[in-house]
């Protein structure tokens, strides 16, 4: 038998590496972030221990990726569902409401995915990061963003921020009345994306 091409094995490792990274939402999202352990990650996903250990520093820095990665995929569907546009103003809109969603159907895994990133680990670069931000600055430069790099960052700090308010213990804000603000901010027209009512909430906006 001939040995594997590199590209073969290059396909190979990608594909245990996004096994890896859907193994580990499915179990934080099901048990939490310390009720699943490397080793369930690895068992999920059909993957030697050691594997998790090859790709992944460690649990924080693979649970930062993970979500990173359903974020961009999430955001991703969310920009090109029909009808497809490139209109900046609808797909901003879009991917509102894409982020906003995530922390209203999976408070569980973003609560513990934000909490993370202020451990001493801090923000992590990853690959999956990189992918998400190429979607957000693309939005941003859609737009019509003079500056998507400075306008990106500010985007995401927005987002973030608005997770946050969504899922804080015993205070939490609507998301309604986030992305109210979020579209005022922006100048968008409560229509645009993915509403999740026919009217904005009667206050403030």
């Amino acid at each position: 038998m001939s040995p594997r091409s590199a590209a073969v094995n290059e396909e190979l490792r990608r594909r245990s590496r996004e096994r890896l990274l859907q193994a580990t939402v499915e179990l934080v999202d099901e048990r939490g972030y310390e009720a699943t352990t490397l080793a369930d990650i690895a068992d999920r996903a059909g993957a030697a221990r050691g594997l998790v250990s090859y790709y992944f520093p460690g649990k924080r820095q693979l649970l930062q990726s993970a979500v990173h990665r359903l974020m961009h995929r999430e955001l991703a569907a969310y920009l090109e569902r029909e009808p497809c546009t490139t209109d900046g103003r609808e797909r901003l809109a879009r991917a509102i409401d894409a982020v906003l969603g995530l922390a209203r159907d999976r408070p569980r895994l973003m609560r513990t995915h934000m909490a993370g990133m202020l451990t001493a680990e801090g923000f992590i670069q990853c690959p999956e990061q990189q992918r998400l931000a190429f979607l957000l600055r693309d939005t941003v430069a859609r737009y019509g963003s003079a500056d998507p790099d400075t306008d990106y960052r500010m985007l995401r700090a927005l987002l973030m921020g608005a997770v946050v308010a969504i899922l804080l213990p015993g205070a939490p804000m609507p998301a309604e009345r986030l992305r109210a603000e979020l579209f005022q901010r922006y100048g968008l027209e409560w229509g645009l994306g993915v509403p999740p009512a026919a009217e904005p909430p009667a206050e403030g906006f």
